[in-house]
């Protein structure tokens, strides 16, 4: 039987990030007065959590990069396989933050944001006192607890080194925007309306996609697959025919077939017309490096995701296992409309314990009716105050 192409579903909340911050923390990255361009910046990359923050806390003025170590040859028998359940549960992100200045982070301060994670996590995740502090039920920013929350124990590794960023080119591990604000301003609107619990909502389509649970808004399927607070796992399972990639966040599927050659799986893409979640992938390999090549993203996900890749555009991703607990990832991002060069990263897979279950996202579909009821009994009284 053929194996469809294309992906599934999704959702993720760019402002959970926000409830782990320190108020230090938070001042520190967006200044005293709120600095509105940092935070539309800070929004727009879906925050840094608090352990992250940490790091750029204990960031000195600048850091020495350091040689990696040389690792072991991998058995031919592990280097096309890999079959299992892997994570890239991490405290790093897409961007640098600005107080790092290079990509990698010494020892010393990469175990020190380590430690101070595992600290944090152990205050947040004691029994709470229920009598203090209690949320009221017009707190619109009050969600998840610290329970939920599986963000990784550090900083990401790759070969041993602790990184400050996926982006590898630039240098500065940022993307490289024709106009950041053009580019990602649903995204923007989308992050502040989930804040404050205020938006049009004229219909469904006006809500995130995150909340309609078509994909997830952490963008975990990529192309360009990112991490998040939780739900950081994924099954890659690797046939002669086919690389399927099945999320946890939210059970997306990502089906690719493996074609003999570069020219032959390129010739293959769908026509442009058609335009699928997370866009239409093909896959070949090179030497024991699988490479795919995704174009055609949907053009609503192009508007409302961290990542934008237009109809020009095209994402080459490649997997390559470089040793028994790694598998290598590797990006490039190249599209002329939404940024002034290609752009690259990469970071690493590691197994993870146990197997994945469904992730059944609803609450957008349960809640749609409240959701656009609320919106109307807004309306209706503002226009009655006039």
């Amino acid at each position: 039987m053929a194996l469809a192409r294309g992906g599934l579903s999704g959702w993720q909340s760019i402002a959970a990030w926000d409830r782990l911050m320190t108020p230090e923390a938070s001042r520190r990255l967006a200044g005293s007065d709120g600095g509105k361009a940092e935070e539309d910046d800070r929004m727009t990359r879906g925050a840094i959590s608090a352990a992250a923050m940490l790091a750029v806390l204990l960031a000195g003025p600048a850091l020495s990069q350091q040689p990696a170590a040389p690792q072991p040859a991998l058995p031919k028998a592990l280097a096309r396989n890999f079959d299992g359940v892997w994570t890239n549960a991490s405290v790093t992100r897409l961007e640098r933050p600005a107080t790092f200045t290079q990509l990698v982070v010494p020892k010393d301060r990469a175990d020190a944001v380590a430690k101070a994670t595992t600290a944090r996590l152990d205050v947040a995740n004691r029994r709470s006192d229920l009598s203090k502090g209690a949320f009221k039920d017009e707190d619109a920013t009050a969600g998840y607890n610290s329970y939920w929350i599986d963000s990784g124990d550090g900083l990401m590794r790759v070969r041993g080194e602790a990184r400050s960023s996926f982006i590898t080119s630039p240098a500065d591990g940022k993307m490289p925007f024709r106009d950041r604000a053009k580019s990602l301003a649903l995204t923007i609107r989308d992050g502040a309306e989930y804040q404050s619990g205020r938006g049009g909502y004229v219909g469904p389509e006006d809500l995130p996609l995150r909340e309609r649970c078509l994909i997830a808004q952490s963008d975990a399927g990529g192309p360009v697959m990112l991490n998040a607070i939780y739900n950081n796992n994924y099954s890659f399972v690797v046939t002669p025919g086919y690389f399927v990639i099945d999320l946890e966040m939210n059970h997306d599927v990502r089906i690719a077939p493996i074609f003999a050659s570069a020219e032959k799986a390129r010739a293959s893409h769908l026509p442009a017309g058609i335009r699928p979640w997370l866009g239409d992938t093909v896959a070949w390999w090179d030497g024991d490096t699988l490479v795919t090549e995704t174009r055609n993203v949907n053009p609503i996900q192009e508007g409302r995701t961290l990542t934008p890749v237009s109809a020009q555009g095209t994402v080459t991703e490649r997997f390559t296992r470089i040793a028994k607990g790694e598998l290598l990832y590797q990006f490039t991002v190249d599209d002329p409309v939404h940024y002034t060069r290609a752009w690259s990263g990469e970071y690493a897979f590691k197994p993870a314990k146990g197997q994945i279950y469904e992730y059944a996202c609803h609450e957008g579909n349960y809640a749609m009716e409240g959701i656009l009821r609320g919106a109307r009994l807004q309306e209706t009284a503002a226009n009655g105050a006039k």
